[in-house]
């Protein structure tokens, strides 16, 4: 089956499903959002503002020949949680039967202990509590129809992390790696929440901005959108609630699949998001 862009949209594996890609501006969100068009998905195209998203559309339509018709620029800047929310409106209105939802934005912890405007430490803020806000506001799109699932883009050193739920802005004792870390731990708990289909996956250490929390080097945005953009195919049967490792479904560190770990985490982030909500 092809998955060239000049196919016919009938024959392209993933033609009439819409997709919300969030970071969907550069590495693998760029990524994911190419290869999800390429398939024949439309992709609502998430940047930090408009004017990002409509330039990596643009740039996308003439780089890498996808149609324009299957793109859909959107602008919200996670570090403010009132734009998470206009965002997840306007796509409610603007497609009120969302296929899946892929939380990808994601930043480097800063060297100093930063806190947004919601009061909330930004890593975790862009990072995880946006994702949660913004899940739990689009979930009435996501199972309107059979087969809605939300993919969450998280990382192995979910594995070195542990959340600090007395001080989660981690004021008093901060890391940037113990930062970044906590944010996907958080997100990897997050994918076993019941409320809406949704899979949690590291999809390898990538040659991206995000590159040298890791390593010196590693694999292409491409090959890392790949693993993404599968788990997005209805074709592909996931595990609910499940961590992959790139393609394969594995045991995620203990703390993110038990039930009290799950609990809690879900009444501190309706807590840190409530007002927005």
């Amino acid at each position: 089956m092809s998955s060239s862009p000049s196919s016919p949209s009938s024959q392209l594996p993933l033609s009439g499903r819409t997709v919300l890609v969030t970071g969907a501006t550069a590495g693998i969100g760029r990524e994911t959002a190419r290869l999800l068009a390429e398939r024949g998905a439309t992709v609502l195209v998430h940047g930090r503002t408009a004017e990002e998203a409509r330039a990596a559309s643009d740039e996308l339509v003439a780089v890498a020949g996808i149609d324009s018709g299957l793109l859909r620029p959107f602008g919200a800047d996670f570090t403010r949680l009132e734009e998470v929310g206009r965002l997840a409106r306007r796509v409610g209105e603007e497609h009120p039967a969302l296929d899946v939802l892929v939380n990808n934005a994601a930043m480097a912890a800063p060297e100093r202990h930063t806190v947004t405007v919601d009061g909330n430490e930004i890593t975790f803020q862009v990072n995880f509590l946006a994702h949660y806000l913004l899940t739990q506001l689009l979930e009435r799109a996501l199972t309107r129809a059979p087969g809605g699932r939300v993919v969450s883009v998280s990382s192995s050193l979910h594995r070195t992390a542990s959340v600090q739920w007395s001080d989660p802005n981690r004021s008093r004792n901060y890391s940037r790696l113990a930062a970044y870390a906590q944010s996907q731990l958080a997100l990897t708990v997050f994918a076993a929440d019941p409320r809406v289909t949704a899979v949690s996956v590291h999809p390898g250490i990538c040659d991206t901005a995000l590159l040298p929390l890791y390593s010196l080097t590693g694999a292409t945005a491409a090959e890392g959108a790949a693993h993404v953009v599968r788990l997005c195919d209805p074709a592909t049967e996931i595990v609910n609630g499940a961590y992959y490792d790139r393609d394969r479904c594995v045991e995620p560190a203990p703390a993110a699949t038990e039930t009290r770990t799950v609990q809690r985490l879900n009444k501190l982030a309706s807590l840190l998001v409530g007002q927005n909500a």
